[in-house]
């Protein structure tokens, strides 16, 4: 528990006081200012929470102009295990050490809801930032937003003129090398699951995938009767229709682990054998693939990564630094799950 001597309400003058500083210095150390010495910038937060120090938020915003508050617009992104999870874990690490806390704001209908909800952010500056996902290429939001001169970062990309703070994953960069491993061990016929056409990393897993198959010249089709977005159910009945059938590919890449799930369910669920009838790459974010038998290929997206260069980009931003400086492309890794003859 916090140490104090009496039941008042610590400040920073009583801080300033412990430390043998001024309440201006301690004002600057707790704001984390870099033209404070970092020992006695530790020393400043080490006294604030031991003496269960807070700050007066409405002070500081009559003060500053600033809530000291980043919002987080947060879809189901059911697709992917965790995914609210694992950003925000990034997202907190990425403010550790700023005066900025996080509010999520969840959002269930964000076709119908999303730009409603920012228009209220910003007009009631809520805010002094946001941060949302599932981009398009003409995004309203983040014309709106652009436009409003208020700060952002998308996880995902657009396809506007206007430069804007982004943090993407290169889901060309996976497609293209799910396709050559695919080819490496041997289909000679290629599909891909895609999301759903509004989405902006449709096209960039559609273009990676195009170009792996232009080049070694397999057949290829995009999966239909179902996407990224279709209920696991709807994905395992498409999966298993799609391969009762004739000439169904030799490889298959799903670009997530809820798909890989339903996928390797339903070739079992028929008798096919994965690496040797249907040879499978997932993308997964959670690990998950690596309790999962047989083994699956797979390739690593970390969401965790993703949420700490969104925070820090959106503090430059809020801090005045350029969007153009702002965007930052997430390199494929290393598979977490292990191929099928490792």
């Amino acid at each position: 528990m916090p140490n104090r001597t009496s039941d008042q309400k610590p400040t920073q003058k009583m801080i300033a006081d412990r430390a043998g500083i001024s309440v201006g210095a301690v004002s600057r150390a707790l704001a984390n200012d870099p033209k404070i010495a970092e020992d006695t910038r530790r020393m400043v937060q080490a006294l604030a929470t031991e003496m269960g120090y807070s700050p007066d938020r409405a002070a500081q915003r009559l003060r500053t102009g600033r809530t000291q508050v980043i919002n987080l617009i947060l879809p189901p992104h059911e697709e992917i295990f965790g995914f609210g999870t694992s950003l925000i874990r990034g997202i907190t690490r990425g403010l550790e050490g700023s005066s900025f806390h996080l509010v999520v704001m969840p959002d269930f209908d964000a076709d119908a809801a999303g730009e409603d909800t920012l228009r209220r952010i910003v007009r009631n500056r809520l805010s002094d930032g946001v941060l949302f996902s599932r981009t398009e290429p003409d995004d309203a939001r983040v014309r709106f937003l652009a436009e409003a001169g208020f700060p952002f970062v998308s996880h995902g990309r657009t396809e506007l003129a206007t430069a804007h703070p982004y943090v993407d994953y290169d889901n060309y960069g996976f497609a293209y090398e799910a396709a050559r491993r695919l080819i490496a061990r041997g289909a000679r016929s290629l599909s891909i699951l895609l999301p759903p056409p509004n989405l902006s990393f449709r096209q960039h897993l559609l273009h990676g995938f195009m170009t792996a198959v232009r080049e070694s010249g397999v057949r290829h089709e995009i999966f239909q009767g179902a996407d990224l977005d279709s209920t696991p159910e709807q994905v395992r009945a498409a999966v298993e229709a799609r391969y009762r059938a004739p000439d169904a590919p030799e490889g298959l890449i799903l670009p997530g682990e809820v798909s890989g799930l339903a996928a390797l369910a339903a070739v079992q669920d028929i008798g096919l054998v994965p690496d040797r009838d249907v040879r499978l790459v997932v993308k997964q974010t959670t690990g998950l693939f690596d309790l999962v038998r047989p083994r699956v290929d797979s390739i690593f997206e970390d969401l965790p990564e993703a949420g700490v260069q969104m925070a820090q980009l959106l503090l430059r931003r809020i801090a005045g630094e350029a969007p153009e400086a702002l965007q930052y492309l997430q390199p494929i890794s290393a598979p977490v799950a292990s191929g099928p003859d490792r």
